[in-house]
C-alpha cells in the first residue's frame, strides 16, 4: 500500500501531464517510493501500477530498465559504478577491483554491517570525469583512483547512521 504522502506526491505529479497520460508519472512514483523506503519491492510495483493505472510488466519495465531504482535492499550508501565505454577506458577494471578489495563484497552486493552496496550502471553522461561512481544516485564523485576511492569511503563511514535500507 502506498503511503498518504507518496500518493500525494503523485497526485502532484498527475497535475503535470494531460487527464490521458498518467502513465507519464511513473518514474517519479518509482522515485517516491524508493526515497521514502530505500528500495522499490515487487509489491511497490504493483500498488504504482494500481495507483496510476497501468499494467503492472511496464512498471517493472520502467524499473529494471534504469539504474537510478533500487530492486533490493543496497546498504546506506549505494555505489553504482558506471562501467561503460568511456569509464572502461579511463581504468575503471581498477576502480572495480579496489572497491571489491577495500568492502569486501561484489557488484550486487551489501556489506556486511549493512553501510555499502555496490552496483554496475551504464553511463552518467559526464565521460569527462571517467571513471566515475554516484552515491545512493545523488552525488557523482569522478577521476577516480585508490586515494580518492579511499577517502569518499572515509568520509562516508564517519557521518554513517549505521547501516539501512
Amino acid at each position: 500500500m502506498l503511503s498518504e504522502k507518496i500518493q500525494t506526491q503523485i497526485d502532484r505529479e498527475f497535475k503535470k501531464y494531460p487527464a490521458d497520460q498518467r502513465q507519464s508519472a511513473v518514474m517519479a512514483a518509482l522515485r517516491f517510493v524508493q526515497d521514502e523506503k530505500g528500495w522499490i519491492a515487487p509489491e511497490d510495483m504493483s500498488d504504482i501500477a494500481t495507483y496510476i493505472g497501468m499494467p503492472q510488466m511496464a512498471v517493472y519495465e520502467v524499473a529494471t530498465f534504469y539504474h537510478m531504482y533500487k530492486l533490493k535492499s543496497m546498504g546506506e550508501f549505494t555505489l553504482t559504478v558506471c562501467t561503460n565505454l568511456s569509464c572502461q577506458l579511463s581504468g575503471v577494471s581498477e576502480t572495480l577491483l579496489h572497491l571489491k578489495n577495500r568492502l569486501g563484497i561484489g557488484l550486487g552486493e551489501v556489506t556486511a554491517d549493512g553501510k555499502f552496496g555496490l552496483r554496475e550502471g551504464e553511463c552518467m553522461g559526464a565521460c569527462v570525469a571517467a571513471p566515475m561512481f554516484t552515491i545512493n544516485n545523488r552525488k557523482l564523485c569522478g577521476h577516480l583512483t585508490g586515494e580518492k576511492i579511499d577517502q569518499i569511503l572515509d568520509e562516508l563511514e564517519a557521518g554513517s547512521k549505521g547501516g539501512k535500507q
